[in-house]
């Protein structure tokens, strides 16, 4: 009989046996393929937390320029245009970060706290209400994409429509190795929309972000539309779908570990913890693409220019190097090093937001409930990069005032 251990050594993100649990596979890749190649899928992965935050800090050999997706129709030299300047290398990058940063900043986030806990309590009354709801469907699927949609001044009439526009963005179907024609269609409609609420701020500003961009400059220099348009089709992609996860990751490993969650309900000052440790031991975005601008070598191994590279995020974080007993959830943990907003220049621009939103939310479920039940029904989301769940039933414990 052939073990588990020697079987094959073969990764693809796009396996939903990979999305269902990739942390043996992580596990396997870095103790035997720290730099492993995939030649049918043409594409190279790093696992150890060292390579991985190395690769991160080293821009002119890893390269943004072409995207950061595996996904084909969104690699190449138009990335750019969906994921703004994510998909840039200095100097692009860093002109149109600095100019978006005039508009989000750390500032005009934090005013959006008072706005986080209204949309969240709005949302979780409902559930408390129920007692037996989806965790995603009723809340951490509307929360993010509702905060994001307030950020930028869309009107509560429109949030449901583009919160199912952005679930479409992100899907994949089992054996779909490229963005289908239904997540094709749906980003089409999403930057339809934003033009039109660009024209609209052109007309009129308001107080929100899509005016603010509008009016950001630097030297003199301003944002072009098509520069606009894609840094809120970003915000969809990368600040709503990792939200969503994080909150309903957090629910699931706090039922798995529930000694951990217990002391969190007794004490909700530990919801920063149980915020910081989800981002480590089971982080929303898995992985993250470079590409090479030149030969490198990594661990003896050496990696051809011009090859796809895939950082690891989710396995680096469970490196056992640097976390011991990482494959354990532990809020006493110190999660400094993980890897889970990338560093270096691309270091993410909306970690203070994702953090913010995930212990507003938290913080109130700690508060307002004594325990959890997880139902059957679970369903995990099938995505090549971002890890969480579809759909989560659960029953909740109020707790008595």
């Amino acid at each position: 009989m052939t073990s588990a251990t020697s079987a094959p050594l073969v990764f693809s993100p796009y396996d939903y046996a990979v999305h269902e649990d990739p942390y043996p596979l992580y596990a396997r890749l870095r103790a035997e393929a720290p730099v492993y190649h995939n030649a049918d899928l043409d594409f190279w992965a790093l696992s150890r937390h060292a390579d991985v935050r190395e690769a991160f800090r080293a821009p002119d050999v890893f390269s943004n320029a072409k995207g950061v997706s595996l996904d084909p129709a969104a690699y190449g030299p138009h990335a750019y245009k969906t994921m703004s300047f994510l998909a840039m290398d200095d100097p692009r990058h860093a002109r149109l970060r600095k100019l978006v940063s005039k508009g989000f900043t750390a500032r005009r986030v934090d005013a959006l706290s008072e706005g986080i806990e209204k949309i969240s309590r709005q949302y979780w009354d409902e559930c408390l209400e129920k007692g037996e709801f989806d965790f995603v469907d009723d809340y951490a699927g509307k929360l993010p994409m509702d905060v994001i949609s307030d950020l930028m001044g869309v009107p509560d009439a429109d949030r449901a429509e583009l919160r199912r526009l952005a679930d479409l963005v992100m899907h994949r179907d089992e054996g779909v190795q490229d963005v289908p024609q239904d997540s094709m269609v749906a980003a089409l409609d999403l930057i339809t929309y934003y033009q039109g609420m660009v024209a609209e701020r052109r007309k009129a500003r308001t107080e929100d972000l899509t005016s603010a961009l509008l009016d950001a400059e630097i030297d003199g220099e301003r944002l072009d539309e098509d520069e606009i348009l894609s840094f809120l089709f970003l915000m969809v992609v990368a600040g709503n779908e990792t939200t969503t996860k994080l909150l309903a990751n957090s629910l699931f490993w706090g039922h798995e570990y529930r000694e951990q969650s217990r002391s969190v309900f007794a004490d909700p000052e530990l919801v920063p913890a149980w915020v910081e440790e989800t981002l480590r031991f089971d982080t929303s975005s898995q992985m993250v693409l470079r590409t090479t601008t030149q030969e490198v070598t990594v661990r003896d191994v050496t990696i051809p220019a011009d090859q796809k590279v895939l950082l690891l995020i989710g396995a680096a974080n469970r490196d056992e190097e640097v976390f011991a007993g990482g494959d354990a959830f532990d809020l006493g943990r110190d999660t400094t090093a993980s890897l889970s907003f990338g560093q270096g220049p691309h270091f993410c621009l909306g970690a203070h937001l994702a953090r913010l939103e995930g212990r507003v939310a938290l913080d109130m479920i700690a508060r307002s409930i004594s325990g959890y039940e997880l139902l059957p029904g679970s369903e995990r989301v099938h995505s090549s990069n971002v890890r969480g769940f579809a759909h989560l039933p659960m029953r909740v414990e109020v707790r008595r005032r």
